[in-house]
């Protein structure tokens, strides 16, 4: 994984990473890279472990210790696995979704997407473009981190010919030649913002993506 800039966003596949090790390389559950690190097995032993003692703290409890361990990682630097695999996205939905049967006590065997809206929480998949878009209207409207500026410009600021998208408040999104380069903030990102309806791409208003 890369930072989000024109650079590739991501190296390595999460889930499965190689470290040498006396010149072998063995695989892992656990992906690194740029300070930002994703284990699948922790938040997995986290949800077991919690589910032991919601029996013995109140619901607001039991919510409390879920955004401290769980969906807080799930939303660490989570715009960066914009692009990834299926498979991955499943087994992160997974882990939430063991997280909302643990705060509302629903059986394996209830469907899932009810309790993920009267809990108010988004999807795995959601989540990461919900992050997309709160970092394009950031980086659109002046606000930190500064990095991300020159990634996501308006086609009306960048120069170009002017063109009835202009108007429309759509970003330019920079021409990739790898699927690498697709998930970049520069293209993401953009591509993103562009997919929102246009009274959220027309507003100024933060506390939207917030």
């Amino acid at each position: 994984m890369k930072s989000q800039s024109h650079q590739p966003a991501l190296r390595c596949r999460i889930g499965y990473c190689s470290r040498p090790r006396r010149h072998h390389r063995q695989p892992t559950r656990h992906g690194r890279s740029c300070g930002c690190s994703l284990s699948l097995l922790l938040l997995s032993v986290a949800a077991a472990a919690l589910s032991a003692v919601a029996r013995s703290l109140s619901v607001e409890a039991v919510k409390a210790v879920v955004h401290a361990f769980i969906s807080s990682r799930l939303d660490y630097c989570n715009s960066l696995l914009t692009g990834v695999n299926d498979g991955l996205l499943r087994r992160l939905q997974s882990v939430q979704n063991a997280a909302a049967r643990l705060v509302t006590g629903t059986r394996r065997c209830e469907h899932i997407t009810p309790v993920l809206r009267q809990l108010h929480w988004l999807p795995v998949r959601q989540r990461i473009q919900y992050k997309l878009a709160s970092l394009a209207f950031r980086a659109l409207s002046g606000l930190p981190p500064d990095y991300l500026a020159g990634d996501c410009q308006l086609i009306a600021d960048s120069g170009r010919r002017s063109l009835r998208s202009a108007e429309r408040r759509v970003c330019y999104v920079p021409r990739q030649n790898s699927t690498f380069g697709d998930r970049s903030f520069a293209a993401a990102g953009s591509r993103t913002w562009n997919e929102l309806p246009f009274s959220l791409r027309d507003t100024t208003f933060a506390g939207y993506f917030q």
